[in-house]
């Protein structure tokens, strides 16, 4: 019962800290982002905090987790390839969000579980 709360959680703690991080240090993050000659970097930076922000609390509270795994899902395919390229140390970082998209993918196909607002609108 209390299984598929604690994997939102693991997943959700990481995008909510990360969301943080990057709401904080803006300027930094958007600096990031144009470093890596992305285009508009102002708004992929604000996209990917409102995204990250969202689709954690989302998982948190169990409401509309399928949306909020797509949103995530939507944020680290990108970030991924854009930043994690699959050769020498970036290996590592690129196989975690590898993980990350996996354990979104089996919450939505296994839903939230049963402690989460979406099965007590169910009932």
């Amino acid at each position: 019962m209390y299984l598929a709360l604690a994997g939102r959680i693991c997943l959700a703690l990481s995008f909510l800290n990360s969301g943080i991080n990057h709401l904080n240090g803006f300027g930094g993050f958007v600096e990031t982002i144009a470093g890596k000659g992305l285009p508009i970097p102002s708004i992929l930076a604000v996209g990917t905090i409102l995204f990250q922000l969202l689709g954690a609390v989302s998982l948190l509270l169990g409401y509309k987790t399928n949306i909020g795994a797509v949103l995530l899902i939507a944020f680290l395919v990108p970030a991924t390839l854009a930043f994690h390229p699959p050769i020498g140390e970036s290996l590592t970082a690129f196989l975690r969000n590898v993980a990350l998209i996996g354990g979104l993918l089996m919450t939505i196909a296994n839903g939230p579980g049963l402690m989460s607002v979406d099965s007590g609108a169910k009932s």
